[in-house]
């Protein structure tokens, strides 16, 4: 019996409806900013946050050299605190997961810079490494009250299966102690960089739960649809991983809240591929009365 128009229109719109909330499920109401780099006094409570999201502030940085400014040295995994501690304390971080329940708090390892050189991520041996940085790690993780762990580091002297192992063993332990609930890489495209994220991410992809990617590390004055297509590569490279939209507060590279970057996060949300929004930094955004976070929150609140 041949159907009706009429079934064969329902049955049309069931599915249509069901494609549509397959698309919407992937989307996400994450936000994430990174804190206390640059030092210029910002605090948790200075940032507007929307109720409808959920919100991660990444302290940055914990780095695993010494602490002197004028000559600072690896320590094989023995993390120190090089984020503004005078306004960024352990009991900042219980009063704003006090007062926003949808606040959580990571920290991020490495980052470029430490001292007058670079943050070379350089382990004597990986189980030196692994057992020093579970040990340094888990301290400054309970002292503050955190939830979760970043991968920052940009700059390399060693090959990228020791890397893998290192940091893959490290996000495995303290996520086996319950030390922390979740954690996330920040890659950018540089091939060193990419060769040892993705040698990373195809043994250990499986326990990272967000792929920060530095999209404004691409040239200032990307569009729309360069901005679409390198998501999309980024997709493909992290397989499977929730890869987050990316802008950079002064709007130096990549592409600006000013030029398109909320117009490509609305074609991704039609998608079903907008997993959340991340900032580089709330430094920067505190000149500005942070009025690109009050845009990419509303925006993931919808």
């Amino acid at each position: 019996m041949a159907l009706s128009k009429l079934t064969i229109i329902t049955i049309f719109i069931f599915q249509a409806l069901i494609f549509s909330a397959q698309s919407a499920s992937n989307n996400s109401n994450l936000f994430r900013e990174y804190i206390g780099a640059e030092f210029k006094n910002v605090k948790f409570s200075d940032l507007p946050i929307h109720s409808g999201v959920e919100f991660h502030f990444i302290l940055s940085f914990a780095i695993d050299y010494t602490t002197s400014s004028s000559s600072a040295s690896p320590t094989n995994g023995e993390f120190n605190i090089f984020w503004d501690t005078d306004n960024l304390t352990p009991s900042q971080v219980s009063a704003i997961k006090t007062k926003h329940p949808n606040v959580k708090v990571a920290l991020s390892l490495g980052g470029d810079s430490v001292g007058n050189g670079y943050a070379y991520f350089n382990p004597s041996s990986i189980n030196s490494w692994l057992s020093n940085a579970v040990s340094s790690l888990t301290t400054i993780i309970q002292d503050y009250n955190l939830d979760g762990i970043d991968i920052d580091y940009e700059h390399f002297k060693t090959d990228p299966n020791t890397f893998a192992e290192c940091i893959g063993k490290l996000i495995l332990t303290l996520k086996k102690n319950g030390a922390i609930s979740f954690a996330s890489i920040a890659p950018y495209d540089d091939d060193q960089v990419q060769s040892h994220y993705m040698a990373l991410w195809r043994k250990y992809g499986h326990v990272i739960d967000y792929v920060n990617f530095q999209f404004y590390a691409y040239d200032k004055g990307t569009s729309v649809s360069q901005f679409m297509d390198y998501f999309a590569k980024q997709s493909s490279n992290y397989n499977g991983g929730k890869v987050l939209p990316s802008f950079i507060s002064d709007e130096s590279g990549g592409l600006g809240p000013n030029n398109g970057f909320f117009a490509a996060c609305s074609k991704l949300k039609n998608e079903g591929n907008l997993h959340g929004i991340f900032v580089w930094c709330a430094d920067d955004s505190k000149g500005l009365g942070f009025k690109y976070e009050k845009q990419s929150q509303s925006l993931l609140a919808i």
